[in-house]
């Protein structure tokens, strides 16, 4: 794998890729991260000259699908973000090694780039039972992860676990399961959430922070701006079928075949905060939304306790007026009962001038 002293770009051309295909990659990146046009010769810049960034991946209660994203990543690839890009000096669930062997490797990468790594930690920690609930290596998640994050340069939270506690922390919460900014409160904290966060989303951050050295512009809540700025209603392409007061009534009725808005079957699209709408889903293809389903808002800070996934809102307002979806179906029924009649109204009157006329003309 070589040395995380190596740059991206000495591993990349000893594996045989050339520099052209290495600008390309750049060029693509930069734009995958929706910077400007002078931001691919600054990637290309650091992917030359700076060393790759040690990564620490640590695991705490999940069930490991922000793992299963990120291998899933298409731009980046994975295998350029793992094996080029940055060191994974430790990661328990890809790693060859186990046990003490593991361990020990944990420890020297925390001597060896003190104050340099990355500590991305997938999962979030129990506090009930002074940590019982979530051992790792025979200690408690929860000292491990303090102890990593002591002399780590950053921290990501990856997923909902990690961001806000997700289904672990959903009520009663009988563990005490603990966002990971509750824990470890002296060191910076990029939230990804979502569950899973998108795969570009993730190998994004990561590339950014590889590139410029820094954590991206972050919102009130500590995820980066670049991903979770607008709303996935915002962007989704059901939007215009929402303002025209178009919305699927049933799953199988006409206006689901139609691709209807999903508002009132529960869409949590107008609240929730993420790139799916944009990004999409493998590689672009496609989002739930797309395929159908409405979004339940897995990015959005307890989400889990926030009822069924197809309670729908009833303030959303529409137009820029004060209305919502049920004022405006009553107000677009209003409307077209009131066109029907007066459509009725003036045909009775234009029948009764024609039977004057023909009485006129027998007379």
């Amino acid at each position: 794998m070589g040395t995380a002293t190596e740059t991206f770009y000495s591993v990349i051309r000893r594996q045989g890729i050339t520099r052209r295909s290495f600008h390309k990659f750049c060029s693509l990146t930069a734009t995958s991260l929706g910077l400007g046009p002078l931001a691919a010769s600054r990637i290309a810049n650091a992917l030359e000259t700076k060393p790759r960034v040690p990564v620490i991946w640590m695991h705490g209660l999940e069930c490991t699908c922000c793992s299963e994203s990120f291998i899933r990543s298409a731009h980046p690839l994975v295998k350029d973000a793992v094996l080029s890009m940055i060191s994974l000096d430790y990661d328990d669930t890809i790693m060859a090694a186990a046990g003490h062997q593991a361990e020990a490797i944990l420890e020297e990468t925390r001597a060896k780039h003190k104050g340099q790594y990355i500590l991305a930690v997938e999962g979030n920690p129990p506090l009930n039972e002074g940590g019982m609930f979530c051992i790792d290596g025979g200690k408690p998640f929860v000292e491990k992860l303090k102890m990593m994050a002591e002399d780590a340069m950053a921290i990501i939270a990856w997923g909902a676990c990690a961001s806000w506690g997700c289904v672990q922390a959903a009520k009663p919460n009988p563990t005490q399961a603990t966002p990971i900014d509750k824990v470890i409160t002296n060191k910076p904290i990029i939230k990804v959430p979502g569950c899973p966060p998108i795969a570009e989303v993730m190998t994004g951050v990561v590339t950014f922070i590889t590139t410029f050295g820094k954590l991206p512009e972050l919102d009130r809540q500590g995820r980066p701006k670049m991903f979770y700025s607008q709303r996935i209603h915002d962007k989704c392409y059901r939007r215009p079928h929402f303002d025209a007061g178009q919305f699927v009534e049933e799953w199988d009725d006409e206006a689901a075949r139609k691709g209807y808005c999903l508002y009132k079957m529960g869409c949590k699209g107008p609240t929730t905060y993420n790139a799916c709408s944009t990004v999409r889903w493998n590689g672009g293809v496609s989002f739930p939304i797309q395929s159908g389903h409405g979004c339940i808002g897995c990015s959005e800070d307890g989400f889990w306790d926030k009822g069924s996934f197809y309670d729908r809102l009833t303030n959303i307002k529409q137009f820029g007026i004060e209305k919502n979806a049920d004022q405006i179906g009553m107000a677009a029924a209003g409307a077209v009962g009131a066109a029907v009649a007066a459509h009725a109204a003036v045909t009775a009157v234009k029948r009764l001038a024609s039977k004057r006329e023909d009485a006129g003309h027998n007379s």
